[in-house]
């Protein structure tokens, strides 16, 4: 199995590289040249598997060679062993045929775990065989950076920072990046929001000298396998619902747009999705691009979802290439463009997105009022970014089909919006119940390419 660039210019890579570079060296996006396709025999046959099983046989064809069978089914075994939660991500119903899909059982409380966890333990493997040392750097809005350092932290091999927009996550996502001892791990609060960050660890990328210097690696959603290990859970809840006999639909609240990336994979594979919803909340630059093919970034506004405060939504690139029939060159202007301020997508373009794709917004008086409706419908206490994702679901699903929406976080870390809209204040889990009495370790710094840089250098192996 060979990765490209979605820019088209970069050199192909097997898994192993693809994982270990992260963004290509163009500046592009990797995905692997050929899609795997399962058999309606095979989809069937993941019917009461383990979460554990099912993922080595949706991930092995993407995977090849770069581990063996008995490896990665080991690997895979230790990623998921810390989840609280026997099924991993287990479907609760909310109301006739809508189902929420919880995804956060994991260390961190948030569906970045499951594509994190995984990552540590291929990484790790990866750099013992080779004796490597790399520098992950990472960007934030909230939930990638804590299940990053829980992935990373105290590996020998291994520095970890993570860039968050300074004032713009919750007090629960801060402590979870700014608690950990281990020294292996820094966490930067940076001046702007989270597209600031993700631009910085771009430009880091794009600084090949610096690049090559510290052996940086990434581990944001531009890294193919953090999409590829979200794919699982897909195929999961739509067996359990009775794929493939018949159709599912998700919705996804959306920021980045890697999760919802990771359904059209999946369906692309032969899963069958009928719909996938993109559920934005105010910063709905996703929502206003589909219903009138403008991506112009018009400026992030804090809100309580925060981790969908994104306007400039990098893998929403992966999107464009699969719409542009995979031109390379036609990516990169949209991308040049996009520097410039902006782009429109061509009308075919749009109508390929269009095929896939639905969208809605949720404004914020519209997320409370959810957590506060579904809890007295369904008993279910919702974060503020499931709530967005419910609903868009409930206006946009078609009731004959079954619908997922995705739960990405544990309402605990959200206490306050939670709180506010819903008069309970949940409560941490166990193994995070002290988070407020840990000591913050945690650095300032300004939106300045040269001194993160020269920060990093600085601390690396330290």
């Amino acid at each position: 199995m060979n990765y490209i660039s979605t820019r088209g210019t970069a050199p192909v890579l097997n898994f192993e590289e693809t994982m270990l570079t992260g963004l290509a060296r163009d500046g592009g996006l990797y995905l692997p040249e050929t899609i795997p396709t399962l058999s309606a025999d095979e989809i069937a046959a993941l019917g009461g598997l383990s979460y554990e099983e099912t993922a080595f046989r949706i991930m092995r064809p993407f995977v090849s060679d770069s581990f063996s069978d008995d490896e990665f089914r080991g690997l895979i075994d230790k990623a998921y062993a810390g989840f609280n939660h026997a099924a991993r991500a287990p479907l609760k119903q909310l109301a006739p045929n809508h189902f929420l899909l919880e995804l956060f059982h994991g260390p961190t409380l948030a569906f970045k775990d499951f594509a994190m966890q995984l990552i540590g333990q291929l990484f790790q493997a990866a750099l013992e065989r080779s004796g490597e040392r790399v520098t992950i750097v990472g960007a934030t809005s909230g939930d990638t950076g804590s299940a990053a350092i829980e992935a990373f932290k105290g590996l020998s091999n291994v520095d970890v920072f993570i860039l968050f927009p300074h004032g713009r996550v919750s007090e629960v996502q801060r402590r979870q990046m700014t608690t950990p001892s281990e020294s292996n791990v820094h966490a930067l609060a940076v001046t702007g929001d989270f597209d600031t960050c993700q631009a910085r660890v771009k430009d880091m990328f794009n600084d090949f000298e610096f690049r090559d210097r510290v052996g940086l690696a990434g581990v944001n959603s531009i890294n193919f396998a953090r999409v590829l290990a979200q794919v699982v859970y897909y195929f999961s809840s739509a067996v359990s619902l009775g794929a493939p006999q018949r159709e599912v639909s998700f919705t996804v609240p959306t920021g980045n747009f890697g999760d919802i990336f990771a359904g059209y994979l999946a369906k692309r594979m032969g899963l069958p999705i009928d719909r996938l919803v993109i559920a934005t909340n105010q910063n709905d630059i996703l929502d206003r691009c589909m219903k009138a093919g403008d991506y112009t970034p018009d400026g992030v506004t804090p809100s309580i979802s925060p981790s969908m405060d994104i306007q400039v939504s990098s893998n929403f690139e992966r999107a464009l290439f699969e719409a542009y029939g995979r031109d390379g060159g036609a990516v990169a202007q949209l991308m040049d463009e996009m520097k410039a301020g902006g782009f429109k997508v061509s009308q075919g373009a749009l109508e390929a997105l269009r095929e896939t794709y639905d969208s809605g917004r949720c404004s914020e008086a519209e997320t409370m009022a959810t957590i506060k409706r579904v809890l007295a419908s369904s008993g279910e206490l919702l974060c503020p970014h499931g709530a967005v994702g419910v609903k868009v679901a409930e206006e946009l699903r078609d009731p004959a089909v079954p619908m997922i929406t995705l739960a990405t976080a544990h309402p605990a870390k959200f206490p306050d919006a939670v709180e506010e809209a819903s008069g309970i204040r949940p409560a941490l889990p166990p193994h995070m119940a002290d988070l407020f009495e840990r000591e913050e370790r945690v650095t300032r710094i300004e939106d300045d390419l040269s001194a993160i840089e020269a920060l990093i250098e600085e601390r690396r192996g330290s």
